[in-house]
Formats: C-alpha cells, structure tokens, sequence
C-alpha cells in the first residue's frame, strides 16, 4: 500500500496487508468493530516519535478496507497513546474516545471535589460530537477548568452520564453515532496539567493521523476505479479518472509520509534537560507543528475531494445504488473529511505563515 519513499523506517515495520485482512473480517456491529480497535493497539504502534510512519500507516490501512471502521479505530489509538504520554494507564480491556470538540452552547465545566481525594474532578454540561459514547467504556474529554481547558478521563459506566445517540442522522458513517453527551456530577481524573492536551505536540500529530484516514479511504474508493478500469481497458474517460486518481493520492501519500518523516526524527544529540519528553517529539523548539499538521491535513483533504469527485462522476451512479460497500464508502469518507474546515482551515495557515513565518519563501 505504501509506495513513497518519504516514508521513516516506522512505517515500513506495519503489515498493512495483514491489517486490511484482519479488518475485511470485522463485523459492523460497534462492539465488533471496538474488538478489532483492541486487537489493532496489540499490534501496531501507537503514534509517538519514532512510530508516527507506523501509526498513520496501520490507519490508513483500515480505512482503506472500511472506513467506519477506522473511524472506531483512530480514537482509541490516540487515546490510548496519550495516556502513555501522560504516564495514566489504561484499565485492562477498555475501549475510549477522545472528546475535545466545542460547540456554540454547549459548555463543559469541571470542579474539584476535595472530598474524592486531592485529583479528584466533577464534570458538569453537555459535550458535542462524542462518537460511539454509549459503546465505550471511556473516554478522554476536554473541560473548561477557569479560563483554559484540561483533559480528563472518565469511566462512561456511571450515574450522570446520557448519551444522545437519537441526535445523529447522518448518512454517512450512520453506526457510529456522534450525538452530544450530558454529564452530571460525573467523576473525573486529570490526564495532564491544565493546557497540556492542547499545547503538546502530540495533538497536532493527532490530526495528521486523522488525515492518514482520510487517505487510506481515498485509496479504497480509488480500488473501485481502478476494477472498473480494468474491466474497460478500451475506455480512455476511466484510463484519463484513474490516471488522475494516481496523482491525487501520490500527492496524500507524500505530504503524510513527509511529516511522518518529520516527527520520527531523533532529538539532536545536543539537547538539553530543557528540551522536553522524546516521546512528546520536542526538538530545538523551534518545530511549528501546528503548521506542520494544518498543511498535511489540506493537502490530504485537497486531494481526498478530487478522488471523491473524480471516482464519483466517473463510475456513475450505477455502483451507488447497487454496491452497499461503495455507497456506503463515498458518504463515510464524505462526512469524514468534514473534520477538516476548508478554507478556514486555509485560513489558519495564512494566518500562521503572517504572524510567525514557516515558508521557505
């Protein structure tokens, strides 16, 4: 699956076809889905300096098989690696989320509770776009503690908690409901230092792994296209689609395999104590990964969309209301790549590049 030779070491250690193997045999069921996203954290790399190429490599292997599935996946990975940053372990088992959006009225507060113990926290309000809350044991969630925001992690088996599964309607990805969740009292365990989920190197990794997604189910609809293709070897219309797909997803792959490369380089042997936790991918400090990570994920999305309305206008309408599997592919990977904000997001690297610089220009 992997062909660009940006790629680190890392990536090249991951079975990808065991991975779209195993993932070919997982039912849709949440709970089996959840089963193969354990099964996946015993045998990859979590996403951490040095295991970056492998990390977004086993990704964009399950999504290049189902891409609800690796919805389910990418999740409990990041959780479980921030945990491991963070030096909390994880209950035997367990399966998590990781909760961190906002929304416009929706608030999430979090109090001490002295009573509980020193690191005891409760969380009170409601949190917008919790995937799969009602099949996961825990989750890590995000909560306003004064003015900045900490991260927390909560056991989801407990009184306080209601999931509302029925506000999610979507088409796309419809078995991985990510309605709000209201919490009530629910108790809550600090991961981290107020700030230090949002500020680390570490989250803005975590979108890459997300846009690693994004392209692995780009790559599983460009297989469609390319079945189709081959069965019409006269038709230049799909020699011209393919052809372009190639490109498309060559430019995905590179701009993922680059920061792959990028955060899998070692610290420099001068480091100082100053210079951070390996593992958090701290060098000189002079990495903006923030714009790393903004420009990898719109160039994957650029090229996503390409694929979606090439492969798309291409193979007609014909395998979207006759396959379930490509159907169901082009609306999951549809939604999915709304995770990314367009030319906000476009906005956002302007803005960077303005206030700080970043380019070699």
């Amino acid at each position: 699956m992997l062909s660009s030779t940006a790629w680190p070491a890392s990536a090249r250690d991951v079975d990808t076809t065991d991975i779209d193997r195993t993932a070919g045999r997982t039912g849709s069921a949440p709970q089996d889905r959840l089963a193969f996203a354990r099964w996946l954290a015993s045998t990859a790399p979590l996403l951490s300096a040095g295991s970056a190429g492998g990390a977004f490599a086993a990704l964009a292997a399950v999504a290049a098989r189902d891409v609800a599935l690796a919805r389910t996946v990418e999740p409990h990975l990041d959780a479980l690696g921030i945990l491991e940053q963070a030096g909390v372990p994880a209950p035997p088992g367990s399966t998590w989320g990781v909760f961190a959006a906002e929304a416009p009225g929706t608030v999430l507060t979090a109090t001490p509770d002295p009573d509980a113990g020193p690191d005891a926290f409760r969380l009170a309000g409601t949190k917008p776009w919790c995937s799969l809350a009602s099949s996961l044991s825990h989750a890590l969630i995000t909560a306003h503690v004064g003015d900045g925001r900490q991260l927390f992690a909560v056991d989801l088996d407990q009184d306080g908690v209601t999931v509302h599964d029925g506000a999610w309607v979507a088409r796309g990805m419809p078995d991985v409901p990510s309605g709000p969740v209201d919490l009530d009292g629910v108790r809550a365990t600090p991961v981290g230092a107020p700030g230090w989920y949002l500020t680390r190197p570490g989250f803005a990794w975590g979108g890459i792994g997300v846009a690693a997604c994004w392209w692995g189910g780009a790559v599983g609809l460009a297989r469609v296209l390319r079945r189709t293709a081959a069965a019409h070897p006269e038709s230049e219309l799909l020699q011209a689609a393919l052809g372009a797909t190639v490109l498309d997803l060559a430019d995905a792959e590179d701009a993922l395999a680059t920061a792959a490369a990028r955060i899998d380089t070692p610290l420099p042997v001068d480091s100082g104590p100053g210079d951070g936790d390996p593992r958090d991918g701290a060098s000189d400090g002079s990495t903006d990964w923030r714009l790393i990570a903004q420009v990898t994920r719109s160039r994957v999305r650029r090229a996503v969309d390409a694929v979606l309305h090439g492969v798309v206008a291409t193979i007609g309408p014909g395998p979207l209301t006759s396959d379930p599997a490509v159907a169901a592919r082009v609306a999951d990977l549809g939604l999915y790549v709304l995770q990314d904000h367009g030319e906000r997001d476009l906005a956002r690297v302007g803005r960077i590049v303005t206030e700080r610089g970043g380019v070699a220009w």
